[in-house]
């Protein structure tokens, strides 16, 4: 590549970037996910449009595997343990169990439409099988569901990416494994990526607190380096990668990190850079012209999984844990299938698999996402007021044993009203700034907190645990979060 070449793609890239983003305030106007609008930014610049031709299926596998992991590791890393802690079991029933009875319904359908053999069919099952992590992380953030339901759904769509790998890249091997040695290798892959996963997670979280780095810019790299470090050491451990890196996202996600706010913040930013990037990409891989056919089979086999494999698979599943119908209801109609399983459709390098994969993802996403909320305010789930979660930035100052912390006070806090002295912090901590409006003064102790104010804190090592749950618990139950029992465990 000469450099004028490079100039002209660093051009482009950023001309499509910049489009992307603006995509996204169209796409929270008008309620279409935005992964719509990426594809078709893919599909106008592909060959049967303006004739950027892009038809390597081999690279797009290794691409996406590669945003996949990033997406994951986000949604890792922004996921509150205290939501989907109680989720757990179920979600790991619906990305086990729950993905068992998708691909044994979807293949039913898939054989009788396709009028092809059982383990063709199967291929197709498992590719549909699992909820897109994109896809239902971006839902999560416009619909406000309890943290029951939210804490599901995302659990789910973290879980369930691992056994479904295994599935597809077995099925598209060249000798199709015996039903004992495919159980076998999902328990070795999964228990090991699980292991894999949480031991860097640990160790991982220890060493950031430990290490005092010379700069803020260089905690978030340290997150996101040891992410995909859990990712690569379990893929060399032939073990599932993608649950390892989601585990280990959610341990450093949820331990006490310097930088904490500001290491959200830029794997946020890394995880809608890997979205755009995949989608646009998956549209560049889709010819238009050749969609024609699959229209019609891919419209039969996801009604199926809409109608009736989803919701067997959510039922089946959630039988012993007491999901009540309004939640199953939600839980069936919110299995929104997204970048995954076209990524999962290159494995194969099959084109009729990903057309009709393609072709149905478009569809039903059109179909499902925007009705989401409407869903849930049918079935009487939306709910408004919650307290939200306080999010507490902190910067170590390692020669004083002492850190600085910065909180922002929510809409929905119980913060907001309550006087500095109320907050009955313990001896060696104190807020030494508040900036509200645009300005800054230091309170006094009957200083009344509101909506919006910046808290700057300045608390010893031996106490910062102690001022995390005390400022948790007041921003969920108030000035009386004694009385109500309320001790400020972390989220």
């Amino acid at each position: 590549m000469t450099v004028e070449q490079l100039e002209t793609m660093l051009l482009f890239g950023a001309v499509v970037l910049l489009v992307s983003i603006a995509a996204v305030r169209l796409s929270v106007g008008t309620g279409l996910p935005s992964l719509l609008l990426y594809l078709a930014l893919g599909l106008l610049l592909g060959e049967d449009s303006l004739g950027l031709e892009f038809d390597n299926a081999e690279l797009a596998h290794a691409l996406g595997y590669a945003a996949l992991m990033v997406i994951l590791a986000e949604g890792g890393l922004t996921a509150s343990w205290r939501t989907i802690r109680p989720a757990v079991p179920a979600a790991a029933a619906l990305a086990t169990i729950g993905i068992a009875v998708s691909v044994v319904v979807t293949a039913g359908a898939a054989q009788w439409l396709l009028d092809v053999d059982w383990r063709y069919a199967f291929l197709v099952g498992a590719v549909l099988a699992p909820t897109d992590s994109a896809a239902v992380f971006s839902v999560l953030r416009r619909v406000p569901l309890p943290p029951r339901i939210a804490g599901l759904l995302e659990a789910e769509s973290g879980f369930n990416d691992a056994p479904v790998v295994i599935l597809v890249v077995a099925l598209a091997g060249a000798s199709a494994p015996t039903w004992y040695e495919l159980i076998g290798l999902l328990a070795y892959e999964l228990t090991a990526g699980a292991v894999v996963g949480l031991a860097i997670g640990a160790l991982g979280a220890l060493a950031v607190r430990r290490i005092a780095l010379p700069a803020s810019g260089l905690y978030p790299l340290a997150v996101m380096a040891l992410c995909v470090t859990a990712y690569g050491a379990a893929a060399a451990a032939h073990a599932s990668g993608f649950l390892a890196v989601y585990l280990a996202a959610v341990v450093l996600g949820n331990s006490r990190l310097p930088h904490r706010a500001a290491t959200r913040g830029f794997a946020e930013g890394m995880a809608w850079l890997a979205q755009i990037g995949l989608f646009v990409m998956l549209g560049l891989l889709a010819t238009p012209s050749e969609l024609g056919s699959s229209i019609l089979p891919a419209l039969g086999i996801g009604l199926v999984l809409l109608l009736v494999a989803r919701p067997l698979s959510v039922m089946a599943s959630t039988l012993l844990f007491g999901v009540p119908w309004r939640d199953q209801a939600f839980l069936a109609w919110a299995g929104l299938r997204g970048a995954v399983p076209v990524v999962l459709s290159t494995i194969p390098r099959d084109e009729e698999i990903f057309n009709i994969v393609f072709v149905l993802v478009v569809v039903y996403t059109i179909v499902q996402g925007p009705t989401l909320p409407w869903v849930a305010r049918r079935l009487g789930l939306l709910q408004s007021g919650e307290a939200q979660e306080l999010d507490i930035e902190s910067s170590p100052l390692t020669r004083l044993d002492a850190e600085l912390l910065q909180v922002h006070v929510p809409e929905g806090s119980r913060l907001a009203g309550v006087e500095v002295f109320e907050l009955r912090l313990p001896r060696g901590a104190a807020i030494t700034l508040v900036v509200r409006g645009g300005e800054a003064f230091v309170p006094s102790p009957t200083t009344r907190l509101r909506v919006g104010d910046e808290l700057i804190m300045v608390t010893t090592g031996d106490v910062r645990d102690e001022v995390d749950r005390r400022l948790r618990a007041v921003a969920r139950s108030g000035r009386l979060a004694g009385w109500y029992r309320e001790r400020g465990r972390p989220g």
